[in-house]
């Protein structure tokens, strides 16, 4: 593939001056390529955070698809490393459409992702595949698939800490499903100490983890499985935490926590935090239109509607009322 083509206009340029299929065939791949897509993924990561889902859905999946094209036409290294690319294209990918609530949509893009990686030598990518799809069989609430997916990577060799972390505290989340409590703090214990060894340059796929780089990167994660196990009492210190150093520019997760954080009020039979809560996180839904986050608020409203005749009434109107409709 000739330069020329992926230094038009950006990435839209890139997308619209792609040559046909039979001339891409018979074309050299400029193995800069590899560097400029890898330079795309990290700005696409980035304004997932800012945009949502729906902006860069149609982007990334047809950024994968020129990847592939590129990598069907270039020698055996490149394409190898065109291929270890596409693979986290498709995990991302996969990623946007869980957000957007598109969950069939999704578990194709995972499934891509992991056949991408198994046709390469590379344990790293092959567990973050795995732990990215062991993500989306928890959010389907199938814990037992969750924990044997993390279990398979678990068992891949010279796997690197950042590896072997995420997989533990996918796992977790696995249990927490399966109402196995020692089993999750087990996990997550394990998974913050074997994050405290990893290398400032953890190797691809992985780059540098929040785990790293956000102290309260394990409150969120026990919060939310204890959440799940019906512990609320004990997730509610940790969500303090956590909602209240979560950064703007992740304004996003913060609604979803914010959600969790009321879900764990309303069960204890609190109502005043909990409607406080709830309304902050609808407004932050109703701006990103995270589908994923509109769904646990759906759920809390259904929670909270015991309330909705007597003297929160009102209040309980008003607090869902952004996402209402």
């Amino acid at each position: 593939m000739k330069r020329r083509h992926f230094l038009a206009a950006g990435t839209g340029g890139a997308l619209a001056a792609v040559v046909p299929g039979p001339v891409l065939a018979t074309e050299r791949v400029d193995p800069q390529v590899v560097d400029y897509f890898t330079r795309q993924l990290a700005l696409h990561s980035t304004a997932d955070m800012m945009l949502g889902p729906q902006e860069l859905i149609g982007t990334v999946t047809e950024q994968y698809q020129l990847i592939s094209a590129l990598g069907r036409a270039a020698s055996t290294q490149v394409r190898d490393e065109l291929t270890r690319l596409g693979a986290t294209y498709a995990v991302l990918a996969g990623w946007l459409h869980q957000d957007a609530g598109e969950w069939g949509t999704a578990r194709s893009w995972h499934t891509a992702a992991l056949a991408d990686a198994q046709t390469v030598t590379d344990p790293d990518l092959h567990a973050y595949t795995l732990a990215n799809l062991s993500y989306l069989q928890t959010e389907l609430g199938d814990g037992q698939a969750a924990v044997a997916l993390c279990e398979r990577g678990l068992h891949l060799s010279g796997l690197p800490p950042v590896a072997r972390m995420q997989l533990l505290y996918q796992q977790a989340h696995g249990h927490s499903l399966l109402g196995d409590r020692d089993a999750v703090d087990r996990l997550l214990d394990t998974a913050q100490s074997t994050a405290a060894t990893r290398p400032e340059q953890p190797p691809a796929p992985w780059g540098r983890s929040a785990a790293v780089d956000n102290p309260i990167f394990f409150d969120i994660q026990r919060a939310t499985c204890y959440g799940r196990l019906g512990l609320h009492a004990q997730a509610q210190p940790l969500w303090q935490r956590v909602t209240a150093s979560v950064p703007h520019t992740a304004r996003r997760r913060a609604g979803i926590y914010l959600a969790r954080q009321a879900a764990g009020h309303a069960a204890l039979g609190d109502p005043g935090p909990a409607l406080t809560l709830a309304a902050e996180s609808a407004r932050i839904a109703a701006e990103t239109g995270s589908a994923r986050h509109i769904a646990e608020l759906t759920s809390l409203r259904t929670t909270m509607s015991r309330w909705q005749h007597g003297p929160h009434g009102e209040e309980l109107h008003h607090a869902f009322q952004p996402i209402s409709g």
